[in-house]
């Protein structure tokens, strides 16, 4: 007999029906990229996991984390790839009241979105500024770069130090290869 793994998580409400798709064809094709089962509780934002392929289930656990967090599920099923991740960051790690916290969001996705962009340009990664949190969907190698810039931003580093910093360390790591 094979062992059944589980996942519950929770993911807001207004995104369940960008994980289900436009007659549950998003749901049915994480279900049959991962070889799992997910069962989504659409009143309260709470989905069940379940597969006997432990890394295939976590690997769908952060691609549900990411949906969550205001990714587009193409984008979310790019961690499907061995070498991409997903990282998110509290903007209340940075904010002491609930107007520093809209400042920092504004600093994050920056005029027109153009800071995001940048960084996103910059790092080769997708960023996601989505209620109290900022999401980051990339490759591995890269993952740490955009989340230092991000966090060098929330901590009040001029963005043009954020952005000669990412090219410098794209020119260094361009260099290694």
């Amino acid at each position: 007999m094979t062992e059944e793994f589980v996942y519950e998580l929770k993911i807001p409400l207004d995104r369940v029906a960008v994980l289900i798709g436009q007659k549950g064809e998003t749901k049915t094709q994480l279900e049959r990229l991962t070889s799992a089962r997910i069962s989504v509780d659409s009143r309260e934002g709470e989905v069940k996991l379940s597969g006997s392929d432990a890394i295939q289930l976590y690997t769908l656990r952060e691609i549900i984390r990411a949906i969550g967090r205001g990714f587009s599920p193409e984008i979310a099923q790019l961690l499907l790839k061995q070498d991409y991740g997903f990282e998110q960051l509290n903007i209340l790690d940075f904010a002491k009241t609930k107007k520093d916290m809209i400042r920092l969001k504004g600093r994050v996705i920056g005029e027109e979105g153009k800071s995001r962009r940048t960084i996103e340009e910059l790092t080769a990664c997708f960023i996601s500024v989505y209620g109290k949190t900022v999401g980051i969907v990339g490759q591995l190698e890269w993952l740490p770069l955009a989340r230092k810039a991000v966090e060098s931003l929330l901590a009040g580093s001029p963005h043009a130090t954020v952005y000669k910093w990412l090219e410098r360390r794209r020119r260094e790591m361009r260099r290694q290869i």
